[in-house]
């Protein structure tokens, strides 16, 4: 028996019946149609379910396979090593793939956050990863234009793909970007997020994080950013290279413009402030045609700072590595180098290359280095790799030890041909310029930089005391006790030479160059400190005399053009052939040296110590010394002054010739008059040449 469902009609509050059914309607019988289409609904909805239950157990799987985002907190990224000078320039910022200098949150731009934000994330701060809403938006523009023009990933999921997975537009690589999300943003804060997404994305040019990206186009920390700067710098992340102010300046304010648009839109800046921030104008950072700042310091530290700790750790460990360059007289020094190479090309004094060192000779700081004449064509320092014959130079040494074996500045020596026979067959000094003068002073010797009396010095203080005494004072290079020592034939460095006047400069205690102040790690921790190390090698009393001895060479001698207004002293020297010219001087507080010549050793026209080097040191420290205080040497004590004559060598009596008051040694001071010149002429202090008429002339020869 078959039966049959009646449904109640329901009217109003009353249900009725259908007359011709008894009060109930037939349920009407399922038609084809309407089976095919619950059929139809059954294998969606079991596709859905199976999609679903796939593509959990796949994201389920994956997630296992995938990293533990917590190791993102623990994990180290390659940092860019900063080298600073000493008034906080960075000098060299050192990576191999990538420059990258962290920093907090907080120490980035609000704006620059802001800006980040209302272009690749509106939404950041509401959703959990992954945004819908931005999906299907960036959908349907797809869809629309046809192409890719909005894409839908988040800065969460932009970190994911950065930190853990390829950049190649794969569906596994996708999935694997949301999983990854959802973990990070569990783990982690929203501006923990930004944090870690500000420091990793990539700003072109090799630059890996706000902080490189801000110093490298606008020369200033993230934290100083403005908002245009901001917009510019977020309107870049989309294509770096594309976007970069370099490379396509028109391009890239057009797309700032965008952003202060989209930042408007989003109520992240006021009207006001997007349009102050549009009209204003940008000023980009000079690309460097070095790669470093003072690039022969640089590359010296670099490699002290691999040979200390690796290459590895050298480029990618994030060290701060602070250093004594005051870059101000850096480029003091760096001016006066290239206008001395530009003189000898006007001159044709053929000299391609030049150098100066300064050092503080109180605690051994270099203050200002350049190694050479054009860094990008050759990078061998002259200041620290070169061992060149240091001429005259070398001298002081020679004096000092005179000194100490009671030898006084106003001591008379001749002037005058001499023949030594040595081992290596018979020796024949000649002064520069192959004349000579007769008896004069050992200061006047110094201040004229005579040739055969300072070898005659060695002859008789001997040579083996003056290799003891150059390396007391900081001279490393070997030395041979040959009486040619004397005229600085034997190779050293400039640094050596620095070195040692800096000594004299302090009088007497030598001072260790100092090259490196301190090194951090990335936190901040002192990991190396250089400490000032300062041994008395000499006695200041002696140092003292010296130093008075040769502030004469500047004062009126062969320096002359190297003098500067305030207390100064200094030595010369050039080489056989003119190969080396030298200028060294030094004030109270630092030592420089001075130096023209060739690479190949190629001699120059005539160009002598006195000329260009000492032209270029006086440039130098007329720029350098703007804000340094003017101080004078330590007298020497024990000293008595009097006037002698310079052909007797006794007290200078009415007429002698040729007079100065010179200093002696207490107990060492002449006590007679000259009993040369009875009726000689009187002349000036200090004068070689007779201040008389001609008619005393006549009356001198009948006299005599």
């Amino acid at each position: 028996m078959v039966f049959e469902r009646r449904v109640p009609i329901k009217t109003g509050n009353r249900t009725s019946r259908s007359k011709a059914s008894g009060g109930y309607r037939k349920r009407p019988r399922p038609s084809i149609v309407d089976g095919l289409l619950s059929g139809f609904s059954r294998v969606i909805i079991g596709i859905i379910l199976l999609i679903l239950l796939v593509g959990g157990g796949y994201m389920t799987f994956l997630s296992l396979t995938l990293p533990d985002v917590s190791i993102i907190s623990k994990t180290i990224p390659h940092e860019t090593t900063t080298i600073y000078s000493a008034d906080n320039v960075v000098l060299a910022d050192l990576h191999k793939e990538e420059n990258r200098l962290i920093v907090p949150l907080s120490k980035i731009s609000p704006t620059m956050r802001k800006a980040v934000v209302a272009l690749e994330d509106s939404r950041f701060y509401r959703h959990h990863g992954i945004d819908p809403i931005g999906i299907v938006r960036a959908t349907v523009v797809n869809v629309v234009r046809g192409e890719k023009a909005q894409g839908a990933s988040t800065i969460t999921q932009q970190l994911a793909r950065h930190l853990f997975l390829s950049k190649q537009k794969k569906f596994q690589r996708k999935v694997a970007e949301i999983v990854l999300a959802f973990k990070i943003e569990r783990k982690y804060t929203k501006d923990e997020i930004l944090e870690m997404y500000l420091n990793q994305v990539y700003w072109g040019h090799n630059a890996y994080g706000i902080e490189s990206a801000s110093l490298q186009y606008f020369g200033k920390h993230a934290e100083e950013l403005s908002i245009a700067e901001s917009a510019l710098l977020a309107g870049m992340l989309r294509a770096p290279e594309f976007y970069s102010p370099f490379r396509n300046p028109q391009e890239a304010l057009k797309r700032k413009d965008v952003v202060l648009k989209r930042m408007f839109q989003t109520h992240l800046i006021s009207r006001k402030q997007y349009q102050d921030a549009k009209q204003k104008k940008l000023n980009f950072v000079t690309r460097q045609n070095y790669k470093y700042k003072a690039p022969y310091f640089s590359s010296m530290i670099i490699d002290k700072l691999v040979s200390m700790y690796g290459e590895e750790a050298a480029f990618n460990s994030g060290l701060r590595v602070y250093t004594p360059i005051n870059y101000r007289m850096q480029l003091a020094a760096e001016f006066a180098v290239e206008h001395a190479i530009k003189n000898g090309e006007t001159e044709g004094l053929n000299y391609s290359q030049a150098a100066l060192l300064a050092m503080d000779s109180n605690t051994g700081y270099i203050v200002a280095m350049v190694g050479g004449y054009d860094f990008r064509a050759n990078q061998f320092n002259k200041c620290t790799q070169a061992l060149r014959q240091p001429g005259s130079s070398f001298k002081p040494f020679v004096y000092l030890t005179a000194l100490s074996k009671g030898v006084s500045p106003g001591t008379i020596f001749t002037d005058s041909p001499v023949v030594y026979d040595t081992v290596m067959g018979p020796y024949a000094p000649e002064n520069y310029d192959k004349t000579y003068e007769g008896r004069m002073p050992m200061r006047a010797a110094l201040e004229k930089s005579k040739n055969v009396v300072a070898v005659k010095l060695v002859s008789m203080v001997k040579p083996e005391s003056v290799v003891e005494t150059a390396k007391l004072f900081g001279i490393t290079s070997p030395l041979y006790p040959y009486l040619s020592i004397a005229l600085g034939s034997q190779e050293v460095t400039m640094l050596q030479m620095v070195t040692a006047y800096s000594a004299f400069a302090n009088g007497g205690p030598l001072v260790k160059p100092v090259s490196i102040i301190r090194i951090e790690d990335r936190n901040g921790v002192v990991i190396y400190r250089e400490k000032t190390e300062t041994q008395k090698v000499f006695d200041t009393n002696l140092v003292s005399a010296l130093v008075e001895m040769m502030k004469s060479v500047v004062e009126k001698g062969t320096g002359t053009a190297a003098k500067i207004p305030r207390p100064m002293a200094g030595k010369t020297g050039t080489t056989s052939d003119f190969r080396d010219a030298w200028f060294i001087g030094f004030i109270p507080q630092m030592a420089v040296a001075a130096w023209v010549g060739n690479d190949n050793n190629s001699p120059m026209v005539k160009v002598t110590g006195g000329s260009a080097p000492a032209v270029m040191w006086r440039e130098f420290m007329n720029m350098a010394l703007e804000n340094v205080p003017m101080l004078d040497f330590q007298k020497p004590a024990g000293m008595e002054e009097i006037s002698i004559c310079w052909t007797s060598g006794k007290k200078a009596g009415a007429y002698c010739p040729v007079t100065s008051v010179e200093k002696f040694w207490e107990g060492n001071t002449p006590t007679t008059f000259c009993d040369v010149h009875g009726g000689g002429s009187r002349v000036r202090p200090d004068s070689a040449t007779p201040e008389k008429k001609p008619a005393d002339w006549v009356k001198d020869l009948i006299e005599q």
